[in-house]
């Protein structure tokens, strides 16, 4: 297990040991003179709430170019499980630097690709004793190939997702993806995508049981083979485990079985979007593995973000079977696999391993959602906590008789939060959603300092309204 630290916040010996501390006012003159050659090089539509500009990053902290030092409980949207700069990690890309920094698996093959694969493999909780596993550069590119790999097996030309997902930015992925927020004005999209509600249990019909409102959401999932597609032309269902930009909302184990026996009645492949969920996030090293427990697991496996520890990095799994099935030429990519991003994962998986992430996870969890839901009794604004290990996200209501979304309040507890030093972000359909990312690496006197900070941001906000 991760040693629990003594923390002292006046002499850090590093500063993956340090506490938050503000010593400007944010941003800083450093900070603004950099933010604002951003506004004039960079689009608007690439935005940014957060005051900071990065100096260096350690562990789960990071210090901006004015000598602030912040609490990150985003993580690069979860691509930072391990924390900012593992040395391991670092020495791995050196040394693998110093060889060559790429090598197109279409012409020459490269031993780091293999490996990876191989490992990949192992760990992935699919159907199938034989595995086989490709590499692409993002999430989008790992679930758009997930579904052309799908189609090709399948011969079937349509899919289902869901309400509230996010499978990334790409034109199929932007129509697989729910909030049309991320589209808006950009289409026509392409066809053969539908949707079906997913069990949202906070906000599932008044009066419902657990039970009543899993029945209520399958039948509203197979009401969709009459209204948009026959089971007969569904190549798969694609689902994130716990949605992600949707609110954090995690799939209910006994609504995913009842969805994997569908799919096998209708010959139906079932894909898992792990992008965000992936590599120790939910106390397993996949939210799938639960699945595989419950026997559900999932014949494709999409994911990315922390697999490389910032290298651009994606992978799909699926038994041998299904790749084995599909037309050449159906996948691949100049950039995927690449030797880089591949020695930081094979190092990233083996630190996962051996220092115990999954159980570090699942350690975080227990007393972050203690915290939590002593605030769902103390706050009549904390509609909901949840989430599957360390994923976890806080709905923020107006009241919880109304359970009306309160958008605002998440936003400016955002701020309040930055401004002591801590960084969350937002999420869900309604925007009033705090999500936690925070790489798994944080001590606890970090940890114990971020719920201090966060809980004041919430007095400060609650009191500002």
């Amino acid at each position: 297990m991760l040693p629990k630290e003594t923390i002292s916040a006046a002499k850090p010996q590093l500063l993956r040991d340090a506490l938050p501390q503000i010593r400007t006012q944010l941003p800083g003159p450093k900070a603004s003179a950099v933010l604002a050659r951003r506004s004039a090089a960079v689009p608007n539509a690439i935005k940014t709430v957060y005051p900071c500009v990065i100096e260096r990053g350690e562990g789960a902290m990071i210090e901006d170019v004015d000598g602030n030092i912040f609490l990150d409980w985003v993580g690069g949207v979860g691509v930072l499980n391990i924390g900012y700069s593992q040395p391991e990690v670092v020495q791995a890309v050196q040394e693998q630097a110093g060889k060559y920094f790429h090598a197109m698996m279409n012409i020459v093959t490269h031993e780091g690709y293999v490996r990876l694969a191989e490992k990949m493999n192992e760990i992935a909780p699919i159907r199938g004793a034989r595995k086989k596993t490709m590499f692409a550069n993002s999430g989008a590119e790992a679930d758009e190939n997930a579904v052309r790999i799908a189609k090709s097996f399948t011969k079937r030309p349509n899919i289902i997702v869901f309400s509230g997902a996010f499978h990334g930015r790409t034109l199929l992925t932007l129509t697989m993806t729910s909030k049309k927020v991320y589209s808006s004005g950009i289409g026509p999209y392409p066809d053969g995508v539908y949707r079906a509600d997913f069990p949202y249990l906070y906000r599932a019909p008044k009066g419902y049981s657990k039970d009543e409102a899993i029945a209520y959401y399958m039948e509203r999932l197979e009401r969709a083979f009459d209204e948009a597609s026959p089971a007969e032309y569904v190549a798969a269902i694609v689902l994130e485990p716990v949605q992600g930009e949707g609110g954090f909302i995690p799939a209910p184990i006994e609504w995913v079985q009842a969805v994997r026996k569908l799919c096998d009645e209708k010959g139906i492949l079932l894909i898992a979007d792990e992008v965000q969920t992936g590599f120790a996030r939910s106390g397993k090293m996949f939210v799938s593995n639960y699945w595989e427990e419950a026997g559900c697991a999932p014949d494709i496996l999409a994911t990315a973000k922390s697999i490389a520890g910032g290298v651009p990095l994606s992978a799909v799994t699926a038994r041998a079977e299904i790749f084995d099935g599909i037309k050449p030429g159906i996948i691949g990519g100049t950039y995927g696999g690449n030797a880089l991003a591949c020695a930081s994962a094979l190092k990233v998986i083996e630190i996962m391993e051996r220092d115990h992430l999954c159980e570090r996870a699942q350690e975080i969890s227990h007393t972050c959602m203690s915290v939590f839901n002593g605030w769902k009794e103390k706050y009549e604004e904390v509609g909901d906590v949840r989430g599957i290990g360390c994923m976890m996200g806080i709905e923020f209501v107006t009241d919880k008789t109304s359970k009306h979304p309160n958008a605002r309040l998440v936003s400016d507890i955002i701020q309040n939060a930055v401004a002591n030093g801590l960084i969350i972000e937002g999420a869900g359909i309604y925007s009033n959603v705090l999500r936690f990312l925070c790489p798994l690496v944080v001590t606890d006197a970090q940890l114990n300092s971020g719920l201090a900070i966060l809980e004041s941001a919430i007095q400060t906000s609650l009191a500002g309204q």
